[in-house]
């Protein structure tokens, strides 16, 4: 179920954006201010922050530009201001979409499912629900990674951990970037908390897990997923 945060000092209207984004299948949150923002991120990772420019504290471009500084979810800006200015300032600072207030929901949807569309395309779409890559098979809905069609028990971390390397496939990932995307954009966990997880993914995914074939170490970048199992990296 995809998770998206709502970032808007407008309660009545972001609860009932709330109930309807809930209705149509996501798990969402809501936050009143940047700040709060930067503690609902610190605690956990969402697929797409739908976030208001007029916040107290912290506006909403300075709240994108330190979520761009920790991660690539996405962003789309929906508020009231519409001037060419404020829409441009929005995307320069990271952001992937701009709605104008007011719109409709029906509106939002569509603009919610192409950019996690698009967010999925770029990660590869090897972790979607039912996908496969070498000889795993990722569930996301029902929570469940399988190998060789066996399914293995899994901390919500670690299926976290490893849905993100299998959509990265190929690419390797730093533990800076893997905390932001799993634990959190703004959470305090040690670097260290990723290499305990890996460690952990590895005993229960990998044949020699001294030895990874699939969840590999690749020295100074971080860490990479190959779903050939090929040699060291």
């Amino acid at each position: 179920m995809p998770s998206i945060l709502i970032v808007d000092d407008d309660a009545d209207l972001s609860a009932i954006v709330a109930r309807y984004l809930e209705s149509e299948g996501f798990a969402v949150a809501r936050a009143a201010s940047a700040e709060d923002a930067y503690d609902v991120l610190a605690a956990r990772a969402f697929d797409l922050v739908l976030l208001d420019i007029n916040l107290p504290g912290d506006d909403g471009f300075a709240a994108c530009a330190a979520l761009r500084r920790a991660s690539d979810v996405p962003v789309i800006f929906a508020s009231a201001r519409t001037s060419e200015t404020d829409r441009i300032e929005g995307l320069d600072t990271g952001g992937d979409d701009y709605l104008p207030k007011p719109y409709s929901l029906r509106e939002l949807r569509s603009h919610v499912n192409a950019l996690l569309r698009r967010a999925k395309g770029r990660a590869g779409g090897a972790a979607s629900a039912g996908r496969s890559a070498g000889p795993f098979t990722l569930d996301e809905g029902a929570g469940i990674l399988a190998k060789e069609g066996v399914p293995v028990p899994l901390s919500p971390k670690e299926l976290a951990l490893a849905g993100y390397l299998m959509g990265h496939e190929g690419t390797a990932v730093s533990k800076e970037r893997l905390l932001a995307e799993v634990w959190g954009a703004f959470s305090e966990v040690e670097p260290q908390t990723v290499s305990v997880h890996m460690s952990w993914l590895r005993a229960k995914l990998e044949d020699d897990p001294a030895h990874p074939a699939y969840f590999k170490t690749v020295r100074g970048k971080g860490y990479l997923f190959d779903a050939g199992g090929g040699g060291a990296a």
